[in-house]
């Protein structure tokens, strides 16, 4: 096989893997009766992206992601009863708002726009942080609104790699349906590693600066 044979079938290999994932993820979601099902069904897919980056390629997809699924099922779900209660307040406020003619209400779009913008931004790093840190939910939760605070370009990168994608799904919403979940896990887990690894340097060089 010459070198553009190789490239062509390593790419082809890698658009499979991510549709498959994609596949799995929808199906696990639907195995679980959509709302007990897409966390832990997302949590599975942001371990599968996280071997990947890590170089472990050839990991099993099937068995690996049913089996994440199943030993996070619980602790992912309760994860999901927090993010969905905090997007519940968001939707209601925006309802209750529109709703309203009062002047003074609308002033508080700014302020509800500015935590909806810090939520997304916490949400970016929330699943790499379940998958890549084996700490409490509590602790998950702290440590995803940490690293997002201290990491605006890294999160500023994940915008802008996001955005193009989400415009050609606009376009093709096709390939949303095909790569939606895998791409967004790979591009989000993919900057978070970097995020991780810049903050366990940063605690490296303070615990160095502090024996000596």
């Amino acid at each position: 096989m010459n070198a553009t044979s190789s490239f062509i079938y390593n790419i082809a290999e890698w658009i499979t893997k991510f549709a498959y994932l994609n596949l799995l993820w929808i199906l696990f979601t639907i195995l679980g009766g959509v709302i007990f099902g897409f966390f832990p069904s997302t949590i599975s897919m942001f371990a599968i992206v996280r071997e990947w980056l890590k170089g472990e390629t050839d990991i099993p997809l099937f068995s690996t992601f049913w089996k994440c699924y199943r030993d996070e099922f619980v602790k992912s779900n309760l994860l999901g009863v927090i993010v969905t209660l905090i997007t519940a307040i968001i939707v209601l406020d925006i309802f209750y708002i529109q709703s309203t003619d009062s002047n003074l209400l609308t002033w508080t779009y700014l302020p509800l726009f500015a935590f909806m913008l810090i939520f997304i931004m916490f949400l970016f790093y929330l699943f790499p942080s379940f998958v890549h840190f084996n700490l409490k939910l509590g602790q998950v939760i702290k440590n995803s609104f940490f690293i997002m605070l201290i990491n605006p370009i890294t999160t500023l990168l994940i915008f802008l790699s996001l955005l193009p994608f989400f415009y050609l799904i606009s376009l093709l919403p096709a390939i949303g349906f095909i790569f939606g979940g895998s791409v967004y896990a790979f591009i989000s887990m993919r900057f978070s590693l970097h995020a991780f690894q810049k903050v366990s340097e940063k605690q490296e060089a303070l615990k160095m600066s502090n024996e000596i």
